[in-house]
């Protein structure tokens, strides 16, 4: 794989905002297909950083975000004398409301090695602890004090991967779906609270 760069960057326009909309949890065994649009011609060996396809995964869990509070790092860790680079990802969520079936869910996420979608709020879907997976390195479950205080959950998720982040072949929930829809089989299935009703 080539170390140099093939294209270069213009200014963006200011059309962008931060936050996350909503964030994904899934397990099972998730085989990705990467693509994208690449200038042509594109270095030999060089994949997009988009993720066009997913199989084997049946069910997706959506958990709705609304704090400013949440957000995803991913830091670029190179250390020139090994000649090794790798990206430490870090996705922190502020969960409102304390409940019964929150306070299991997010237990069983502590317990396990979940991967990762967030939701930005530009419409964006971004894959986390993709081939690693992601796991709970933190978090309370917090009552507050005063009446205006939070009471809820934090949570931090960790992964380290070779690639910063990938981003999904989605704009929202049915094109996320679409992604996720092996050639045969039935497609994987988005689970909220709601699904349960």
């Amino acid at each position: 794989m080539s170390c140099e760069l093939f294209i270069g960057r213009t200014e963006p326009c200011k059309d962008q905002v931060g936050g996350l909309k909503n964030v994904y949890f899934y397990y099972e065994s998730p085989i990705y297909t990467l693509g994208g649009n690449l200038p042509n011609p594109t270095p030999p060996g060089l994949d997009a950083d988009v993720i066009t396809n997913v199989t084997g995964v049946t069910q997706i869990f959506k958990f709705e975000l609304k704090a400013n509070e949440n957000n995803l790092v991913s830091t670029i860790n190179s250390d020139r004398n090994n000649g090794t680079t790798f990206f430490s990802q870090v996705l922190s969520l502020k969960l409102k409301r304390l409940d019964a079936m929150t306070t299991k869910h997010l237990k069983l996420l502590s317990f396990g090695k979940p991967y990762v979608i967030v939701e930005t709020n530009n419409n964006q879907f971004i894959s986390l602890g993709t081939y690693r997976g992601m796991e709970v390195t933190g978090g309370t479950v917090v009552s507050g004090g005063a009446l205006g205080d939070h009471s809820g959950y934090t949570l931090t998720l960790t992964g380290e991967e070779t690639a910063p982040l990938y981003f999904l072949n989605a704009t929202n929930d049915d094109s996320l779906i679409s992604v996720f829809t092996p050639e045969i089989g039935a497609p994987a299935v988005i689970i909220t609270d709601d699904s349960l009703t």
